[in-house]
């Protein structure tokens, strides 16, 4: 696997690996870099005690990872069963697959295979998953051809 190094101040999100949380992103900044874990602050989430402070965690630098670009070309209301996606809930986006499609009703029904739940989201309220591989990003979403972006 390539290792990339965050500085202090980069833009990342955190993939959780705790119960419950497990398929979901945070967006954060980091705060140090100590080479195999980072000190980051949660850009959404506060102190569990004081929720006027953003929480700060030590994460593993293997829960880390740049914030994924914009898919360009790709309009957002363009999902169709069984693309895999992110969808944005409790502060944070989790991984899903489109169950049905928007009907006009401008939601779409998503699968979370993690937590086994089917819920309804806003076009807005979702994104194409990516996976940060090997130092790139790889999307999930196909082309009219069917080849993956």
């Amino acid at each position: 696997m390539a290792h990339f190094s965050f500085q202090r101040g980069d833009q990342v999100e955190i993939c959780s690996k705790l119960d419950g949380f497990f398929g979901s992103y945070y967006e954060a900044t980091v705060v140090a870099n100590m080479g195999t874990n980072y000190v980051i602050q949660y850009r959404n989430l506060v102190e569990e005690f004081n929720e006027s402070e953003p929480l700060k965690e030590t994460v593993k630098a293997s829960e880390v990872r740049p914030l994924p670009p914009e898919i360009r070309g790709v309009h957002s209301a363009v999902f169709h069963v069984d693309d895999r996606i992110d969808a944005y809930d409790l502060d944070g986006w989790w991984v899903g697959t489109v169950s049905s499609e928007d009907n006009g009703s401008g939601f779409h029904s998503v699968f979370f295979e993690y937590t086994g739940q089917e819920l309804e989201y806003p076009v807005l309220n979702l994104r194409v998953h990516q996976d940060w591989r090997n130092g790139k990003w790889v999307s999930s979403k196909k082309t009219k051809r069917g080849a993956v972006r």
